[in-house]
C-alpha cells in the first residue's frame, strides 16, 4: 500500500513538472518568439530562460539550488561550460548557475519536446551525433555565437548514463572548440540531479539541488593533440568529486 502511494505521488510529481515547464513558455509565447527572432537579441531570450522558467521550475518542484564557486565567471566573458548530466533539472541548474549567456549544444532529438522544442530549435546549436556533416556545422555556429560574446555549455557526456554508471566517458567535441578558440573551460559538479528527477518514472522528490563550479582550465597555450588530456583532466575533475560527496 506504501508502495502504491509513493508511486502515486511520484506520478503526480513529474505531472507536476511539465506543468511548470509549459506555464511560463505559453504565458511569455509571444515575447519569447520576439526574442528569439533575432540572434543579438538573445541575451533577452537567455534572462527570461533563466528567470522566470529556470527558476520557477526549480523551485515550484522544491528543488532549491546551492551553488558553490571556486572561481566566479566574468561578465562578458566567453566560457566553455561542463558538467554531469543525469536528468532533465541538468538544464534549469545550468541556467540558474551562469548568469552570463550561453548557448546550449544539444541532441537534435530535444525538438520534438512539445513547446520547448519549438523554441529549442531557435536558440540552441543542434547536432546529429551520426552525421560527420552535422557535428562539421556546430563547430561554425559555435564559433559565430563566441563572436558575439556569448558561452557554450555542452554536457560532454552525450547523454544520460544509465542508472547505475556515476559517470560516463566524456566525447571530445567541447574540449576541441574550447582550444580552437582559447576559452576557459569550467566544470561544474551536480550532486543531487538524478535523486530529484531522474528518468526513471517512478522515483524523485524535492531537495537541495546542489552545484560546485571548479577552478576553469585556461586552454590559450593548448594545441588540438592535447584535446585527450584535456578532457581526462576535466573529467577527473568532476568524477572525483562525485566520488568524494555520493
Amino acid at each position: 500500500m506504501l508502495k502504491v502511494v509513493r508511486q502515486i505521488g511520484q506520478t503526480l510529481y513529474r505531472i507536476w513538472f511539465y506543468i511548470l515547464v509549459a506555464i511560463p513558455i505559453i504565458i511569455f509565447f509571444p515575447v519569447l518568439v520576439v526574442f528569439a527572432s533575432k540572434e543579438t537579441w538573445y541575451p533577452q531570450f537567455f534572462w527570461m530562460a533563466r528567470n522566470l522558467w529556470a527558476k520557477p521550475i526549480l523551485y515550484g518542484m522544491f528543488c532549491f539550488p546551492k551553488v558553490t564557486y571556486e572561481q566566479r565567471l566574468i561578465k562578458k566573458k566567453s566560457y566553455m561550460l561542463v558538467a554531469n548530466h543525469a536528468s532533465m533539472l541538468d538544464i534549469m541548474l545550468m541556467l540558474v548557475v551562469s548568469k552570463n549567456p550561453f548557448v546550449f549544444v544539444g541532441k537534435k532529438e530535444l525538438v520534438k519536446i512539445p513547446l520547448f522544442g519549438f523554441f529549442y530549435k531557435r536558440v540552441c546549436i543542434m547536432v546529429d551525433r551520426d552525421n560527420t556533416q552535422s557535428r562539421t556545422g556546430v563547430y561554425r555556429r559555435a564559433q559565430k555565437r563566441l563572436q558575439q560574446g556569448l558561452s557554450i555549455c555542452i554536457f560532454p557526456e552525450g547523454g544520460v548514463p544509465e542508472e547505475h554508471v556515476l559517470l560516463d566517458k566524456f566525447k571530445d567535441g567541447a574540449f576541441k572548440m574550447a582550444i580552437a578558440h582559447k576559452i576557459p573551460v569550467v566544470p561544474m559538479t551536480f550532486y543531487d540531479n538524478k535523486e530529484r528527477f531522474s528518468f526513471t518514472f517512478f522515483s524523485g522528490g524535492p531537495g537541495k539541488c546542489r552545484a560546485r563550479v571548479h577552478k576553469f582550465v585556461e586552454t590559450h597555450s593548448l594545441c588540438p593533440e592535447d584535446t585527450v588530456n584535456l578532457r581526462d583532466r576535466v573529467r577527473k575533475t568532476i568524477l572525483d568529486d562525485l566520488i568524494k560527496n555520493s
